[in-house]
């Protein structure tokens, strides 16, 4: 029998098969995606999740011209396979092949970029209003799925889109998770219509009735309007996307191809805005990724026959900074761990099982989890918030406004710092030293390995005022330093890792582990013995240490893995300027530019921040 996929290369081909051709479709897509993400990696189970789902989409509406954003986006990879990117899927989240995520320069059907949460709505209303200032006549479909409407833009996209008598569909795609099983009062209401759709079933059976009705039943069904109102207060308690100004359509089966593009149809012909809401299954149609949806949201390379990755699993700063919270709670009753979603992702699901009542996931809301945060604060407690870099951003006024202004005790736990890799430039944890750096009140730490992340761990969960430890995804190089367990770590204080007479080199965080053996080369190669200093502290700097290597040395590279631009480098050029220092200072860290995907290897090189482009880079300026 043919493959039909590799017929399909557009939508167009798409709608001319039949619905039992679909279903063939939606099984090859799945074991195409199972085959492909298991030796690229990637984000599988929201992708399995979704097939049926967007085959529907794409075949009831007409893309590219009918827009569609998806929220977060890890669960395009259906749409880019329909849409004349199969044969590209083996490049998927390698550098210079297809991005993870939506990319309007990668296609023109990726109509908006994603790679965070909670965008769909408000992104998809702004296309529609575009739409009807420009007269133009297209359909716009936001994809959300139930975790990120727990993200509060999610809730003011909804909030204007219900009262802007703008025709938008939003699909509620509702699989009880985000990347962990959702929590808080928006996922138990969402459970609720989905165990109990006693009205909508009702509704559907009447609207039947009366339109069967000889004569007299299209304008008896018009007038029975009232009536349905009346049947949706009866029986559905609350009904919060009609009271905000939606027609709801749904729960359907999400994996009904047919009963889909029903429902879609109605809502193309439905004024004003419509939800539809569509249950699925999460990794469904791998035994595995069923079971294990969490674990197969985002995963590297495993067995297909077993559902093991295959990488060999080592000693990471998350597992780690899991180990050391949970000696700290045990020493301290005051300390509470906060996740935005993610306690595994962070390493806080063994806190979870050992301290219930001290462990808080908020779902897809970091502006609140930081305000959280504050309020426990002020209160006496010590909370720590476990939050990937490039998410943080997302609570920036949070920061300035509810901790550091009140200079309240929280700990920021800033994991995935630096290059993340194939997840590309929306998730590069490369901001966070210039975004936080400039707020008073904070203190800032980045350690050279994993030995030291636990001293500098411990010293956080003991520090009085805010503090943020930023640290990068994976483990370490092969790279060791000694390590001492009874190190005291002291307030703005830095360490000198090698003596030297040529040149200082300020290293920050794990960029020292690319720095020794550039500097090592340069001893062996050039004879030139440079100075590398460990910058723990990012802020406060070492300005005592500062002064002296000012004194000493003619030229001073700086090295973070993270923006030049007002990036540590900076903080040290600013210092410079103010002490007149009359040497050459070169600042080495990535440009004013997003970091594209790729592996990291490939990226540290590409921007010369390896241990080779460090040793080149040296030799230019010296």
């Amino acid at each position: 029998m043919m493959n039909l996929l590799d017929e399909i290369n557009s939508p167009s081909k798409l709608k001319k098969l039949k619905l039992d051709e679909l279903y063939k479709l939606a099984e090859e897509i799945r074991n195409f995606l199972i085959y492909t993400v298991s030796k690229t990696g990637g984000h599988l189970a929201s992708n399995l999740g979704v097939v049926e789902l967007t085959i529907a989409l794409h075949r009831v509406f007409n893309m590219p011209e009918d827009k569609i954003i998806w929220d977060v986006g890890h669960q395009s990879y259906v749409h880019k396979i329909l849409t004349g990117r199969k044969n590209r899927f083996s490049t998927l989240r390698k550098y210079g092949g297809l991005s993870g995520f939506p990319k309007p320069s990668e296609s023109p059907y990726d109509v908006f970029a994603a790679g965070h949460s909670s965008t769909s709505i408000s992104a998809a209303l702004g296309m529609a209003k575009a739409r009807d200032i420009k007269n133009e006549k297209y359909n716009v479909v936001a994809v959300i799925g139930d975790g990120a409407l727990t993200g509060g833009l999610a809730l003011e996209g909804l909030n204007e889109a219900g009262i802007s008598n703008t025709n938008i569909i939003v699909v509620l795609n509702d699989n009880e998770m985000s990347i962990s099983k959702n929590v808080g009062s928006i996922a138990a209401y969402l459970s609720k219509i989905r165990t109990d759709p006693t009205y909508l079933n009702l509704k559907d059976d009447l609207e039947l009735i009366l339109k069967k009705i000889p004569t007299v039943g299209n304008n008896l069904y018009k007038g029975a309007e009232k009536l349905k109102e009346s049947l949706k207060y009866l029986l559905v308690q609350g009904m919060l996307f009609e009271e905000m100004g939606f027609t709801y359509l749904g729960p359907i089966d999400g994996h009904d191809i047919q009963r889909i593009s029903e429902v879609l149809e109605r809502a193309k012909n439905k004024k004003g805005p419509v939800l539809i809401h569509v249950i699925t299954k999460k990794g469904k149609g791998y035994c595995f990724a069923e079971e294990s949806p969490e674990e197969f949201h985002g995963i590297g390379p495993f067995e297909i026959e077993t559902g093991e990755n295959i990488a060999t699993v080592k000693t990471n700063y998350s597992k780690v900074f899991g180990e050391e919270i949970i000696k700290a709670a045990q020493r301290n009753r005051n300390i509470v761990a906060i996740t935005a979603a993610m306690p595994d992702g962070t390493g806080l699901n063994e806190f979870k099982n050992k301290f219930p009542t001290r462990f808080f996931d908020v779902g897809i809301a970091e502006q609140h989890a930081v305000t959280f945060a504050a309020g426990l604060a002020a209160n006496g407690l010590k909370p720590v918030f476990a939050v990937y870099s490039t998410f943080l951003q997302r609570a920036y006024d949070q920061i300035i406004h509810d901790v550091c202004l009140q200079n309240l005790p929280v700990v920021f736990a800033i994991d995935r710092a630096g290059i993340v890799g194939e997840d590309g430039e929306t998730h590069q944890g490369i901001f966070d030293i210039a975004y936080l750096r400039s707020i008073p009140n904070i203190t800032m730490l980045s350690p050279k390995d994993i030995n030291e992340f636990r001293i500098m761990l411990r010293w956080c969960f003991e520090y009085d005022k805010p503090v943020a430890i930023r640290y990068p995804r994976g483990g370490d190089f092969d790279v060791t330093f000694p390590f001492n367990e009874d190190e005291v770590i002291i307030k703005g204080k830095w360490e000198i890792l090698k003596d030297g007479n040529d040149i200082a080199v300020l290293a920050v965080g794990r960029m020292i582990q690319f720095a020794i053996k550039a500097l090592n080369r340069l001893k062996i190669n050039n004879n030139i013995n440079a100075a590398l200093i460990n910058c723990r502290f990012i802020k406060p700097m070492d300005t005592i240490l500062l002064e002296s290597i000012f004194k000493k040395y003619n030229t001073i590279i700086t090295i973070e893995d993270g923006v030049i631009a007002g990036g540590f480098g900076s903080a040290v050029l600013e210092y410079a300027s103010e002490k007149n220092y009359k040497g050459k200072l070169i600042r080495l860290g990535f440009p004013d530019e997003f970091v594209t995907h790729g592996a990291p290897a490939i990226l540290y090189k590409k921007y010369g921040l390896d241990a080779d482009g460090i040793y080149e880079k040296i030799l230019m300026n010296i």
